[in-house]
């Protein structure tokens, strides 16, 4: 007996359909078996004794792949050739190490293209750090000058105290001073009251002696 069956839902592909029944098939002893991914639906061609393809059939129509999400399983009589088992499977391996030396390769070609950007960053990154350095260095150069100019600074905040200091003995000089030139003002206006009375004196008696009054 050969059988077409067709399996149709929503994801039936690139859930490891036919390796589920192809496992099935060996175990009930077909004879002939052929899978396919067409479009939206995946097709299976079956040959082997009535009862084990019949026993094929009932298991495909109730059992799944776990990540398969099915909506109908249809079987219909076929009269092409059929692949037997250890052909299709011979060319299913042939066909998934394919798939793994491409996948393999083009994983290379990304983890170049991956390699390439990396580089480019660590370049880029590196160009970055330079930058940082001139960029630090120039800083180290503005802070020695800072510091010179704090120091000059300094410089002249102590001669400016000693300013400052010079000026106050200064003041204080001059403040002794006024008040000597105070103290002088006051004797010497004494000293000229006194001569005054003296001078009144005299010229009183000489007027007293001449007969002036």
């Amino acid at each position: 007996m050969k059988k077409r069956v067709i399996i149709r839902g929503d994801k039936v592909q690139d859930v490891g359909y036919r390796l589920f029944l192809l496992e099935v098939a060996e175990s009930f002893g077909l004879k002939g078996f052929q899978a396919r991914n067409v479009e939206n639906y995946v097709e299976f061609l079956v040959e082997g004794e009535e009862k084990q393809v019949t026993a094929f059939i009932k298991f495909a129509k109730t059992n799944y792949p776990e990540f398969a999400k099915v909506e109908a399983v249809v079987d219909e009589d076929y009269d092409g050739n059929v692949m037997s088992i250890e052909g299709f499977y011979r060319s299913f391996s042939l066909n998934q190490l394919v798939k793994i030396v491409n996948t393999g390769i083009s994983m290379l070609g990304r983890q170049d293209l991956m390699l390439e950007k990396q580089d480019s960053m660590l370049e880029k990154q590196d160009a970055l750090l330079e930058k940082q350095d001139k960029m630090l260095g120039k800083q180290d150069l503005m802070l020695g000058k800072m510091d010179l100019m704090l120091e000059k600074q300094d410089k002249m905040l102590e001669k400016q105290d000693k300013m400052l200091e010079k000026q106050d003995l200064m003041l204080e000089k001059q403040d002794i001073l006024i008040n000597e030139v105070k103290d002088l003002r006051k004797d010497l206006k004494a000293y000229m009251e006194e001569r005054f009375q003296k001078i009144e004196l005299e010229i009183a008696r000489i007027k007293e002696k001449i007969g002036i009054k």
